[in-house]
This record gives C-alpha cells, sequence and structure tokens, in this order.
C-alpha cells in the first residue's frame, strides 16, 4: 500500500515538474488539449514516465530472480553479460557507422543482449555452485566490457559522445516508439516471472534440500536466469544500461518483508524498481536544469550506497543474532 502511494506520488511528481510546471488539476485538460503544456505532457513526459516504470520494475524483478536464484545479495543484473552484450553491439554499431536503420538499433542492442546472456548461461550450466555461475557471470561481462573499451577507443568526438550517453542509460528521448518496443516483451516475460516464482522457493532450501524434493537445482537456476537475462535484455535495448536499480530494489524489498514468500517480495521489487527509476530520472533532468544529467548517474550512486547501508544493517544483524 505504502510502496504504491510513493509510486504513485513519483509518478505525478514526474509529470507535473519540469519547464513548464503543469499543476495536478491541469493535467487532464493537457492530456486531451492541443496546447504547449498538452505536447510537453503527452509526447515527452508520458512516455519517458511509462519507459521509466517499465524499465525500473524488470530491472527490479531482474533482480530479485538472481539474488534468490544464486542466494547472494551481491548478485546484480549487470554480471548476467546482457547489459556489456548489448552495449558492445551498440558501440560497434555506432563508431564503425554500420549501414543499419535507427529504429532497427533497439533491436540489434537486444540481440546483443540476449547473446551476452546466452554466453553466460552456457558457461554458467556446467557451475556446480551459485556462485561459481555468479564468477562466470562477472567473467564474461568483463570481457565484454573489455570490447566496449577498444570499440570507443578507435571513435571520432562525436560518435564517442553517442556511446557515452547510451552506456550511462539514459531516458532522454523516450517516445512512444520505445513503449511499444518495450512493453509486448515485458508482457510476454510476465507469465515466465510468475511461473518461476515457485522455483525460487524450492532453491531457497539449498541445493541439496532441492534435489531430496526432486529438482535439478542448476537447470531450475538456469531457467530463472534466463528469464532474468531476458527482462535485463530489453530495458539495455531501450534505455541503455540503467545500473544498479537491479541491486537496490530486491535487497529493500527483502528488508521490508523478510518473511513474506517469493511472490509477495516480487512485488515489492517491481514497484521498488519503479519508484527509484522514476524518481532517479526526475533529479537528472530537473536539479540542474536545463542541464540533464545522465540516469544511470543518480541510479548507480543510490543503488550503491543503499545496498552498502542494507548489507552493513544485515551484517550487524547477524552478529547480533549469532552472540545471542
Amino acid at each position: 500500500m505504502l510502496l504504491g502511494a510513493a509510486l504513485a506520488a513519483v509518478g505525478l511528481a514526474a509529470l507535473c515538474l519540469g519547464r513548464p510546471v503543469i499543476a495536478p488539476a491541469h493535467l487532464p485538460a493537457a492530456l486531451t488539449g492541443d496546447t504547449l503544456e498538452s505536447v510537453v505532457l503527452t509526447q515527452i513526459r508520458l512516455p519517458r514516465l511509462l519507459l521509466g516504470l517499465l524499465a525500473g520494475a524488470a530491472l527490479g524483478a531482474a533482480g530479485l530472480l538472481l539474488q534468490e536464484a544464486l542466494r547472494n545479495p551481491l548478485a546484480v543484473p549487470e554480471l548476467l553479460g546482457v547489459s556489456a552484450g548489448a552495449a558492445a553491439v551498440v558501440a560497434t554499431i555506432t563508431v564503425f557507422s554500420l549501414p543499419l536503420a535507427a529504429p532497427l538499433l533497439p533491436a540489434a542492442a537486444l540481440a546483443g543482449g540476449v547473446a551476452g546472456g546466452s554466453v553466460c548461461l552456457l558457461a554458467a550450466r556446467r557451475a556446480r555452485a551459485a556462485d561459481s555461475m555468479l564468477l562466470t557471470g562477472a567473467a564474461v561481462s568483463t570481457a565484454l566490457t573489455g570490447v566496449v573499451y577498444a570499440v570507443t577507443s578507435m571513435a571520432d568526438q562525436f560518435r564517442l559522445g553517442l556511446v557515452l550517453r547510451y552506456l550511462m542509460g539514459s531516458l532522454v528521448g523516450a517516445d512512444w516508439d520505445d513503449v511499444a518496443l518495450v512493453a509486448p516483451w515485458l508482457g510476454l516475460a510476465a507469465p515466465a516471472v510468475v511461473l518461476c516464482l515457485p522455483l525460487l522457493g524450492v532453491l531457497a532450501l539449498g541445493d541439496d534440500g532441492a534435489s531430496a524434493l526432486g529438482m535439478r537445482p542448476r537447470t531450475a537456476r538456469a531457467v530463472v536466469l534466463a528469464v532474468a537475462a531476458a527482462l535485463v535484455a530489453v530495458v539495455v535495448a531501450a534505455c541503455g544500461p540503467v545500473a544498479w536499480v537491479g541491486f537496490l530494489a530486491p535487497m529493500l524489498a527483502r528488508r521490508l518483508a523478510p518473511l513474506a514468500p517469493p511472490a509477495s517480495r516480487m512485488a515489492c521489487a517491481v514497484l521498488l524498481g519503479a519508484t527509484v527509476t522514476v524518481a532517479a530520472d526526475l533529479a537528472s533532468r530537473t536539479l540542474v536544469h536545463p542541464i540533464e544529467l545522465p540516469l544511470g548517474a543518480f541510479t548507480g550512486t543510490v543503488g550503491v550506497v543503499g545496498g552498502l547501508v542494507l548489507l552493513r544493517g544485515r551484517a550487524g544483524e547477524q552478529a547480533r543474532g549469532g552472540g545471542r
């Protein structure tokens, strides 16, 4: 209830604040009018808000799937190889001016993200422990990031600016085409997320406990990670790598509902991911107006600092519990 109210408040602020400021009472008229406020609201702020909501919700869900499947609060979607794979494709197309129509660039990024995630999953499929899978993902992501660095080092100043803007993650220029790209994919992924929730409940028992119940832990883990990779790939294709939302949102969800079933924690993570993303985007475009700061700078700062605070609090609670 409180999370829904917080998300509604942040969404309302995102629609109203900026240049020009639109009073909440004027929003219904602005949605149907033909004034400057109407154009700003319907063609800029509304699609940007919806894309932020979808992206944040997807990253929150992907983060929870990853952390619960690997039973590691430090697991982040960026370690799936998806973000780095998409970034490598976009950097290559941009720097070398490959003949690809602009509307197809998000699709190419999506393909690169899926390819990077697939490499990670195929390599991790043979891992015997969750931590090994996490290390495999880190290695794949590092290798793909090296490709990005190598490609960008050959870019001229103009193309380098384009690549860096994408790599920092941004909702600048978001339009209804971006929403149309993301929404159907996430609609298809939503049932898969729901079907993964029972697997998370069994994986929480540990590999031995899951095996005793007839589950193959490595196979179940790979399925969950594949769903998480698909969610992240769609977001990266439309917005670039929006860092650390998938780290902070699930940690907050477990903090708020530590004993809740996976479905309740998933709902919390989705709401928190959407709230954090929209709030960070609002801050990025209003704090130093008319300059828009990178969305990834805000999500990265908030995600890392908030996550470390939560981890420290969790470690303190475990230490106090062990001393009793």
